[in-house]
């Protein structure tokens, strides 16, 4: 089966189970902060549907390594909706920090609400995350798996925030090398992957070995999907990506080539040591990031990392054919131009 096909499966499966969490723990009274998170999650309001949603990898890694591991996928939606939970509460957070307008085309809850109520929606959906785990049990899941599971997530949320934590502590330190580089990416997009895939492989019955194979395999991925989301935010097609490629380098963002530049002590640096990029001076700034290597570099560690992804994935998963859906989602995620 390819991965059309089982995602035509997974997804309406995982949408249900959302759908279930957030409607049966929050309760009737509140149905107005219960619309709050039906619009972040896009069923409801204005440009609602599948846009809106997002592409909920998330969850589909989770089934897949489940899948993977020889089980019945269906068990392990209520850990693949507890990550997408996750998620989508750091999503409402990070708008309010980023003081972002737009979130998949739509104005973000806390433009919609305000922050404070933001704040609350993202609150609630954090508790439901661990809510759903709970329905882990329904599935059969062992009680001592699903403590296994939910105590992985708990680290997970940890490794979310000090990401997040570094991310913005970056934003007014001029003195950051390569090296602190991987710390932020790995807390901010590695980790829920590799939660995703350890989750995936644990309710799925894989060994322990296995499991630490799955979660290197998303651990990876994670890093090399950030990197070249880096690439796009400044080589990217804006028609496809939907972002404009000046965004990156006018907001001053400390991105793999950006760093890799400056690390370079040469033309780019003191452009960059000089202040800040004017949208009028993008065209010469990425000429001076060409000059660098920091192209050439970015995606020479893109690919380097999905190696590295790709081999844990072997080592988790020996059979091709089993191996194949996740091998599919690999090449998706990272040789996509959006």
């Amino acid at each position: 089966m390819t991965l059309k096909q089982t995602m035509e499966s997974m997804l309406p499966a995982i949408e249900e189970e959302l759908k279930e969490v957030v409607q049966c723990t929050t309760s009737d009274r509140y149905s107005r902060l219960r619309g709050m998170l039906a619009y972040h999650m896009g069923w409801e309001g204005e440009g609602a549907g599948a846009e809106a949603q997002g592409k909920r990898i998330r969850p589909l890694l989770v089934l897949l390594c489940a899948q993977a591991s020889g089980a019945d996928w269906r068990t392990a939606l209520p850990a693949a909706a507890a990550v997408e939970l996750i998620h989508n509460f750091s999503l409402i957070h990070d708008d309010i920090q980023d003081q972002s307008p737009l979130r998949r085309n739509r104005p973000t809850v806390w433009v919609k609400w305000g922050m404070a109520q933001a704040i609350n929606a993202g609150d609630v959906m954090f508790t439901q995350a661990f809510s759903s785990m709970q329905n882990l049990r329904r599935e059969g899941v062992p009680t001592e798996t699903v403590l296994e599971a939910e105590q992985a997530l708990q680290q997970t949320c940890l490794r979310l925030t000090e990401g997040q934590f570094l991310d913005l502590s970056y934003e007014t330190q001029d003195d950051l090398s390569l090296e602190d580089y991987w710390p932020m990416i790995g807390g901010k997009t590695s980790a829920l992957l590799a939660c995703c895939a350890e989750l995936g492989a644990l309710v799925g019955g894989a060994s322990a070995q296995r499991r630490e194979h799955f979660r290197a395999f998303g651990y990876a991925l994670g890093l090399a999907f950030q990197v070249l989301d880096d690439w796009l935010g400044i080589w990217g097609d804006a028609a496809l990506t939907g972002k404009s490629t000046d965004s990156d380098l006018v907001s001053g963002k400390k991105s793999l080539p950006v760093l890799y530049a400056l690390g370079q002590r040469g033309a780019f640096f003191q452009r960059w040591a000089a202040g800040p990029v004017k949208p009028e001076e993008v065209g010469e700034v990425v000429g001076l990031l060409n000059a660098s290597g920091a192209q050439q570099f970015t995606l020479a560690e893109a690919e380097r990392i999905t190696a590295q992804a790709l081999e844990s994935l072997m080592l988790a998963v020996p059979d091709e054919a089993a191996r194949a859906p996740l091998g599919e989602l690999t090449g998706m995620l990272l040789k996509r131009k959006n």
